[in-house]
């Protein structure tokens, strides 16, 4: 959300960086009190940061193509899913197919995106490296989140037996945060220099780390930009 702001690139990442947080807060708050309420707030806004993401990508261009039109159909339709889910069908099923195929939307015109455009060699290589790695997060934290569900109480006896610290390493509903969140960020920054690239500003940025493992979009040459 800071490099947004400190290089002035657009209210659209920004908003989907926020969406992020909150997904992370909610979910805190979920595990913390483990109240129906804050579910709520753990699992509808993984819906919205979706739906932001999908409006960058759809919206990639400096100025709107489709107006109020597109962001109010999203709107309708987010609001939508989420009186369905409150009042009507209260099954996480519905809400893990919601969610599915709104991911799958956005990483559909990612791609499609990306076809559009004619990209250098540094940009092709950061794209499908920050493709790969969210996939890889995503993927593996829903592994993990499945095995878990699947096998939990044999790896809590598992875990007993094998005591602290070892036991961290069997418990897979932590990883699947872990995992998850990396996954949705290297997602973001995927999307984050579609859009960079869209407005012919890609060559001026990288993915950099911050202590080692916190990626981040960044200035290729800060001193020649000064």
């Amino acid at each position: 959300m800071y490099t947004t702001i400190k290089h002035k690139q657009g209210k659209r990442m920004f908003a989907c960086y926020g969406a992020q947080m909150f997904v992370g807060c909610g979910s805190a708050c979920f595990h913390a009190t483990l109240k129906y309420t804050t579910q709520m707030l753990d699992e509808l806004p993984m819906l919205y940061l979706c739906a932001f993401v999908f409006y960058a990508l759809v919206e990639a261009d400096k100025k709107p193509a489709y107006g109020v039109l597109f962001p109010s159909a999203l709107f309708a339709f987010q609001a939508g899913i989420t009186l369905t889910y409150l009042f009507w069908m209260q099954s996480p099923v519905f809400h893990q197919v919601a969610f599915g195929l709104t991911s799958v939307a956005c990483v559909v015109f990612g791609l499609r995106r990306m076809k559009e455009m004619r990209l250098s060699n540094h940009t092709s290589r950061i794209l499908s490296r920050m493709h790969l790695l969210g996939h890889v997060g995503m993927w593996g934290g829903f592994l993990a989140w499945n095995l878990d569900n699947v096998f939990c109480h044999r790896l809590r006896s598992y875990r007993s037996q094998v005591g602290t610290p070892l036991d961290t390493l069997l418990q897979l509903h932590g990883w699947w945060h872990i995992l998850t969140a990396y996954g949705s960020t290297y997602l973001l920054l995927w999307v984050h220099f579609i859009r960079l690239a869209r407005l012919g500003h890609d060559h001026l940025f990288t993915v950099r780390y911050r202590l080692g493992f916190l990626p981040y979009v960044a200035l290729k040459n800060p001193k020649k930009i000064d």
